[in-house]
């Protein structure tokens, strides 16, 4: 099959790349508007009132609400043996399956009678919507060159990025109209142009040759284990604090601090041009300086935005929120070039579905624990402190894993053959 490229396009921007970039952006809005409305879901189905605690506050216990979050969170775990099989069913054919599941499952979950019911439906939803993310990124990763990788990889992050902000500002322009019904059903939407982002889609050449091995799905052969566990475990240490701090915006501005709406919208709206800044910035680390430094780096500086995010002001929670987009893009496009890098094309959705569950577990830890801290410390400021700090230190392990710059990913074929 010929390149799917304009002459003078960049080759980060083929249409194959394009069109699961499409389908990132779908995944953004189905996942984020579940953080969006969480809040919404709580005062529907809990009781507010008057009071300073937190339940009369939000409408349930922040626990309540926190294994909520973190259920929905746990259900991506499921997402690694579905991952997985895109070694041995094929890209294309995985990723296009995962969106229909996922998308349809969100929509569903907007006639939810209760508060549980919507958090079951979600949660379902949740390990197919993961799963795009991540074999979107593998076929990035695997239709570019070493140079143009980590600018693939950006674009696959950019889109799901703004994804989360059409949510947001949907729900905001709507105003009172836009209950959590209205804004969950959004993503009938993308799941009807699926038919049109399939067109655009194929199987990279270099997954056409090289399958998976026999065995379960998530099987990692021995020469890989400790670069694959490695790996896991630092994407897992980011989720931690980016899992609560990204989840309780919503719930600790407008039920806690008690700041207007617009001021939420706002930060979500801004997260998208400083989340492109750094994942720009994120790029050219990269591919300047190499991706180990570039993703430890992000990570350190991530969690110390974490820990200043709930300090307790709104101005602490509008500059540690961007500021946690901005490094936590950044992240994301050394740490995709380096996953890619690191192993053969019969293990790369395999590693993506472990960095996925990885994640997973170290968000619904989050989620968990700095709702329960919130509770038993009667705020979020301490949760955050220690939420934050354990992120930045856990930043420090990169420099145990090998620096991949300038590795072409047939070289890798040679060396697993």
């Amino acid at each position: 099959m010929p390149e799917l490229r304009r002459p003078g396009r960049p080759a980060w921007l083929t249409t194959p790349i394009l069109a699961v970039s499409g389908l990132s952006v779908a995944s953004g809005l189905a996942q984020f508007g579940v953080t969006a409305v969480i809040g919404d879901v709580a005062a529907a189905f809990g009781s507010t009132g008057p009071g300073d605690d937190l339940a009369a506050q939000i409408g349930l216990p922040a626990t309540t609400v926190g294994i909520a979050l973190a259920a929905v969170r746990l259900a991506s775990l499921a997402s690694l043996p579905v991952v997985a099989v895109a070694d041995r069913w094929g890209r294309r054919r995985v990723v296009l399956a995962l969106s229909a599941v996922g998308l349809a499952l969100t929509a569903l979950a907007a006639l939810s009678p209760g508060f549980w019911w919507y958090v079951a439906l979600v949660a379902l939803a949740r390990p197919a919507l993961s799963g795009v993310n991540a074999v979107a990124g593998v076929v990035a990763a695997e239709e570019t060159r070493t140079r143009d990788r980590s600018a693939a990889i950006a674009l696959i992050t950019a889109a799901y990025g703004v994804g989360a902000g059409l949510v947001v500002v949907g729900r905001f322009l709507a105003g009172d109209a836009a209950t959590f019904r209205e804004v969950t059903a959004a993503a009938l939407l993308p799941l009807l142009l699926l038919p049109l982002l399939a067109r655009g889609t194929r199987e990279p050449r270099i997954a056409r040759t090289h399958h998976a091995e026999r065995g379960l799905p998530g099987r990692v052969p021995a020469p890989y284990v400790r670069s694959v566990a490695l790996l896991s475990v630092l994407s897992g240490a980011i989720a931690l604090g980016t899992g609560p701090a990204f989840s309780y915006l919503f719930v600790y501005g407008e039920r806690v601090l008690g700041v207007d709406p617009a001021l939420v919208t706002a930060l979500v709206v801004l997260a998208g041009p400083v989340g492109l800044v750094g994942i720009l910035l994120g790029r050219a680390a990269a591919d300047r300086v190499g991706r180990n430094v570039a993703a430890g780096a992000s990570m350190v500086l991530t969690g110390l935005a974490v820990a200043w995010a709930y300090g307790g002001t709104a101005v602490q929670l509008a500059v540690g929120y961007l500021l946690a987009i901005g490094f936590s893009s950044a992240f994301a496009p050394p740490t995709g070039a380096l996953g890619a890098e690191l192993v053969p094309t019969r293990v790369r959705a395999t590693l993506a579905g472990w960095v996925t569950f990885a994640g997973v577990i170290g968000a619904v830890v989050g989620i968990y624990g700095f709702g329960a801290l919130a509770d038993a410390t009667g705020g979020f400021r301490g949760a955050a402190l220690v939420i934050g700090l354990a992120t930045s230190v856990a930043g420090l392990g990169f420099r145990l894993l090998p620096e991949t710059r300038g590795v072409e990913l047939e070289d890798l074929e040679d060396d697993a053959a």
